[in-house]
């Protein structure tokens, strides 16, 4: 069983982009979280080694450059952890002596 899966990674609302490595392109691509979910089933690893190998450059190959690995980026709800953390804070109006 994977440490995380694509479910977990679409419940914690985090972004994941893939990006090439190759030193003329770097291109970065938003992943569809849902629509991975849909093809490889939400138990499925959203870790580096369970998707490295789904994913090749278009535009290298395109240009006929040769494959680098790519890599990913993982951005986590940075809102949805601040809402969380003030949810129970409440203004004092309190003067301080």
């Amino acid at each position: 069983m994977p440490q995380k899966t694509l479910a977990d990674t679409l419940a914690a609302r985090e972004t994941v982009y893939v990006n090439c490595g190759h030193p003329m392109c770097c291109k970065s691509t938003r992943l569809d979280i849902q629509a991975l979910i849909d093809r490889l089933g939400r138990d499925h690893g959203s870790m580096h080694d369970d998707l490295v190998g789904l994913f090749v450059c278009s535009n290298c190959k395109a240009a006929g450059r040769e494959r680098r690995q790519v890599f990913f980026t993982c951005i986590p709800d940075y809102e949805g952890q601040q809402r969380a953390r003030n949810r129970d804070w409440k203004p004092n109006f309190e003067r301080r002596g």
